[in-house]
């Protein structure tokens, strides 16, 4: 097998074949659909693939050079080397030798999951094999846009607030967001709407937390504490809740300071054009001060229910209600 050129991290659904691969990152969900992936590609061109794993913690010397040393009966080889970042100087060593011209008639896949741990290797690697990207996603952004992936990899729509929502709901966890597209894609016909989501996950705590923002950035005192005490009383933390407020002003605040079209703010911010453009219809019942005076509060109120208060339900009611009082009558 050639030598594969060096490039950029790929995402895990670009993996092909190449005598060495790293998957890179701490994210193990990516890592592990690109293994699957990759084994899949490899049976249907050689059905008597042979698997041998590897743990680089606790290598024996020798032992990556004789796997991938050819077979006596010719069968192609997949060579799976888990937990590099605690690879002792025995791995280290081998692996930096077969660095410098991969293996013949195998695959090497290495999983590195973060540190510093080997980098004379990891260096080695990333200047002439293929590298997967399995960083976690962290933004909102990059969270709607592994969404929208999933649905188009199924042949399948999904709207933009359907996206948000969904994220919303379940997107603490890469493999429980994936899990919530698998189960949409499976149980539902057609384009995918918010109504959709709310169907089926709408009774989340996540789900809840941006329920009592949306009421308030919606101007709906009533309606936002209703919400609240509902999610207080099922068991939610003070926490997420003030984050998900936190998050809905964070984007006002940074529409309200834009100039421009909704689709050179949402170029110029990272975001998707209509939620640009739902936070510009929003920001015009907010006057800046009384926007800057609820970002404070909220800032306030996350350091409070994270320990500084006594009484962590009374400062989220105090802010929700703060925000949902400050919003502009239409």
């Amino acid at each position: 097998m050639a030598k594969a050129a060096a490039s950029t991290a790929l995402n895990w659904r670009d993996i092909q074949p190449a005598p060495l691969i790293l998957l890179s990152g701490p994210e193990e969900y990516f890592a592990q659909r690109a293994r699957d992936l990759l084994r899949s590609q490899l049976r249907q061109s050689h059905p008597d693939l042979e698997l041998t794993s590897f743990d680089a913690s606790e290598y024996q010397p020798g032992a990556l050079l004789m796997a991938c040393s050819p077979s006596l009966f010719g069968e192609f080889k997949l060579i799976e080397v888990s937990r590099l970042e605690a690879m002792n100087d025995a791995f280290l060593t081998d692996a930096l030798e077969l660095s410098a011209s991969g293996a013949e008639d195998a695959v090497v896949v290495l999983r590195h999951g973060g540190g510093n741990r080997g980098k004379k290797l990891l260096d080695a690697v990333k200047s002439r094999w293929p590298v997967v990207d399995c960083q976690p996603l962290k933004r909102d952004t990059d969270k709607n846009a592994f969404v929208t992936s999933e649905f188009r990899a199924a042949s399948r729509r999904i709207e933009g607030p359907a996206v948000v929502a969904l994220v919303n709901a379940v997107g603490s966890q890469t493999a429980e967001l994936a899990a919530a597209c698998g189960q949409l894609i499976e149980d539902t016909t057609g384009t995918v709407t918010a109504d959709d989501v709310e169907k089926y996950y709408g009774g989340r705590i996540e789900a809840t937390s941006f329920k009592v923002a949306d009421a308030a950035l919606a101007g709906d005192a009533a309606g936002a504490l209703a919400t609240l005490r509902y999610a207080l009383d099922s068991g939610a933390d003070p926490v997420p809740l003030v984050a998900a407020l936190a998050a809905k002003l964070r984007t006002l605040a940074r529409v309200a300071g834009s100039r421009g079209s909704a689709a050179q703010v949402a170029r110029d911010l990272g975001m998707q054009p209509w939620l640009v453009e739902q936070a510009q219809r929003e920001v015009r019942r907010w006057t800046p001060e009384q926007l800057r005076l609820c970002v404070r509060a909220v800032a306030e109120a996350d350091a409070q229910v994270k320990g500084l208060s006594r009484d962590p339900v009374y400062a989220v009611e105090r802010v929700v209600h703060l925000v949902a009082s400050s919003v502009q009558s239409r």
